[in-house]
């Protein structure tokens, strides 16, 4: 849709626009409580928020995992990781979650499947918390690339 199509149309229309790019409540009533918004600079910085552990914990819970199966939006972001290096995501998974006890979040469009692997071994040597953060700031990135994609200049 269109930034003034966005900017008029009823909250209650557009929650599930919002929660289908990031599904933190916080996150959607603050794009919301934006409106009317001049442009999409100013709509992307109103979605800029710091996220909570617990709004972190919530969003990974709508995430695949890299090198799975993805469906709808997700499939198109992680269209870089091949068959191979899906293979090699499996166990690289498996050892993220024990190390940090949820899912390995990183803004995959744009990103082949070796890249996004070495940014998975990488991140191993974070501590929790940091890692937690981390998985926050990526979780935002993916709803603003997601948010450009549903409203338009």
């Amino acid at each position: 849709m269109d930034l003034a199509t966005f900017n008029a149309t009823p909250a209650e229309d557009l929650r599930p626009v919002l929660t289908a790019c990031l599904d933190v409540p916080r996150w959607a009533d603050a794009v919301l409580a934006g409106r009317p918004y001049p442009d999409l600079v100013t709509v992307k910085a109103a979605a800029s928020l710091t996220l909570f552990p617990s709004e972190i914990h919530q969003a990974m819970a709508a995430h695949p995992r890299i090198g799975e199966k993805a469906s709808g939006i997700s499939k198109s972001e992680q269209s870089g990781v091949d068959s191979a290096a899906r293979e090699k995501f499996l166990a690289a998974n498996a050892e993220y979650e024990r190390r940090f006890g949820h899912v390995y979040l990183v803004c995959a469009s744009g990103r082949g499947g070796e890249e996004l692997l070495a940014i998975l071994r990488e991140r191993m040597n974070n501590d929790p918390d940091t890692e937690l953060r981390v998985a926050g700031e990526e979780l935002v990135k993916i709803a603003l690339l997601r948010l450009e994609k549903a409203v338009t200049s």
